[in-house]
């Protein structure tokens, strides 16, 4: 099976680093033309110079997802001065770890705003070339807290679930136009922001990280941590024609972690 995304304009939020970078890269080397996004322009800047290119036309947007109404103006002149694009990916990094008890009703709102409201912003956005083009896909990197909650993870548990149910919903409002929205739930994967989440776990524990990290493979029938460009594998497949009638759904990838079907 050859999965090309040639001639395809796609969105990559979050894409600076982490999982967001590993699926800006497979979506260039599938073929298509890919628009970096997020509020770190330095990065930015190094992974457009990373990104295969074939004749392909890259760039970049930088916005910050805590200015939704700087990130609305953004979006709307690049759609303005651009091809409709076909492919969304939405993305940004998780809350802080702690529990939910814990946490201000700023942190809910702060993260609501960056998921919910920032995903709705571009989604809308997006959706009027796609439905033009009788073609789009709209996917979102939740977490497998979507199925089954984190201990400790009380803010982005409950704001990704609420992500996963709007989503659900837009991919019966979407579909008669082509478009799919699915969610693609990453388990414990080799980035920055599982560092961070070990690296927290040992303080509160007093354990060494190493040993923090072994216990985390444990839980993981795979006995280890995913790595980005298997994400980046998972949502190019999504992106592409050839899953044309997989529609609202939450896919693990996660070795096998997560518990419940």
């Amino acid at each position: 099976m050859n999965i090309s995304l040639k001639n395809k304009n796609a969105i990559v939020c979050g894409s600076s680093q982490g999982i967001g970078k590993a699926i800006a890269m497979q979506f260039a080397e599938s073929g298509a033309n890919v628009t970096l996004l997020a509020r770190n322009e330095d990065g930015l800047k190094t992974v457009l110079k990373e990104l295969k290119n074939e004749n392909q036309k890259h760039g970049y947007l930088v916005a910050d997802f805590d200015n939704s109404d700087n990130l609305f103006k953004t979006i709307t002149e690049f759609l303005n001065n651009n091809p409709p694009v076909h492919i969304l990916v939405n993305n940004t990094g998780g809350p802080n770890p702690g529990l939910a008890i814990d946490a201000n009703v700023e942190d809910y709102f702060c993260a609501f705003n960056r998921h919910l409201i920032c995903n709705q912003i571009l989604t809308k956005a997006v959706s009027h070339g796609m439905k033009k083009e009788n073609y789009g896909r709209v996917i979102n990197i939740i977490s497998t807290s979507v199925k089954q909650p984190i201990q400790g993870l009380g803010v982005s548990n409950t704001i990704r679930g609420a992500v996963a149910n709007w989503a659900k919903t837009l991919s019966f409002e979407l579909a008669p136009f082509g478009i799919t929205v699915n969610n693609v739930l990453p388990g414990a994967t080799s980035t920055q922001r599982l560092q961070n989440i070990i690296s927290n776990k040992s303080k509160k524990l007093l354990k060494d990280e190493n040993e923090i990290e072994e216990d985390l493979k444990k839980e993981i029938p795979a006995g280890r941590f995913g790595m980005p460009e298997e994400l980046g594998y998972a949502v190019t497949f999504l992106a592409s024609d050839k899953a044309c009638y997989i529609n609202g759904i939450n896919l693990p990838v996660d070795g096998g972690r997560t518990l419940s079907l």
